[in-house]
């Protein structure tokens, strides 16, 4: 495992100014890391990242650059979804031999749609602290930038590669009174906005955002219908982030008319296929629906 010589100074670099790192308790500590922007890092995760007996990340090539950037001097330990079977225990047993691991992602907050989230699950599985250190996002930076509503949002990660698979995802995601936050790849991004406009209607308000904090960061803003047609035959480049407003209330089925389904629904199958049904038809959510018919159960006397 390579990482620092722990009696060595470590510092961070602010403009000019080297600044000591202070020692940093056994953990492991989840660093939120740049979408873009290098100077978007904060001065807590530059302590930690100096600060860290073991430093691991996605990329060691592109966390090179941000430590360049800052000063560090420690030596990063690749840890990705190719390696994360043999990586991951050796991170563990560092914690296990009281030394503190901070863990980067290629960009972003660890955890967040990377195979961070297997590395978390052992350290709390084996009795180890986790804590966070906060910083870029780019779903968060994507939904303040977009325009719409900020007050219930659902980040999707990425949809399915094959039509099929993203139409289906989308129907379960149609009727969820939220704004939802999708990952997507540059060449799929035109497409994914006509299955959109299809399944979730052409007049509902979405915005795409690419580039996020980097140079040509872009901000495209519309009807899901409007935007299918501006992405036709174009060919875009750089990380893409969808976010899709959520339905009209018209579209969201009031509670009474949920239990009416419900009822429908249960009179001609089983409690647990009448939820599902329920759930595939309005979007809501099986086990709450679930719960919600056997209270119908109750109160109509079984």
């Amino acid at each position: 495992m390579t990482e620092d010589d722990r009696g060595a100074q470590r510092t961070y670099r602010v403009g000019n100014v080297a600044i000591p790192a202070r020692p940093l308790e056994p953990a492991l500590y989840l660093v939120a890391t740049p979408i873009g922007n290098l100077g978007d890092i904060t001065l807590r995760a530059l302590e930690t990242l100096a600060g860290a007996d073991v430093l691991a990340c996605e990329d060691t090539r592109v966390t090179r650059v941000l430590l360049d950037r800052y000063g560090i001097a420690g030596r990063p330990l690749a840890y990705h979804e190719h390696n994360a079977d043999e990586a991951g225990p050796r991170l563990i047993a560092a914690l296990d031999g009281g030394r503190s691991v901070a863990l980067v992602s290629d960009a972003g907050t660890p955890l967040v749609s990377d195979p961070g989230y297997r590395l978390g699950q052992l350290a709390l599985e084996a009795g180890h602290k986790v804590v966070p250190i906060p910083g870029p996002s780019a779903p968060l930076a994507a939904l303040v930038g977009s325009g719409l509503p900020s007050d219930a949002f659902l980040f999707a990660g990425f949809l399915p590669v094959k039509e099929k698979g993203r139409r289906d995802r989308l129907a379960e995601l149609s009727k969820i009174p939220a704004t939802l936050i999708f990952f997507e790849s540059p060449h799929r991004i035109a497409d994914t906005l006509v299955i959109a406009a299809d399944v979730l209607g052409a007049t509902r308000a979405a915005c795409v955002c690419r580039e996020l904090t980097k140079t040509f960061e872009e901000f495209r803003r519309g009807p899901l219908g409007e935007l299918a047609a501006q992405y036709v035959d174009q060919t875009v480049k750089g990380e893409v982030v969808l976010v899709i407003g959520p339905p009209a209330d018209d579209d969201v089925p009031a509670a009474v008319d949920v239990d009416v389904m419900l009822r429908e629904l249960a009179s001609s199958m089983p409690a647990t296929k009448a939820a599902a049904e329920a759930a595939r038809l309005t979007g809501l959510s099986r086990k709450d629906l679930y719960q919600r018919l056997i209270e119908l159960k109750d109160g109509d006397g079984g």
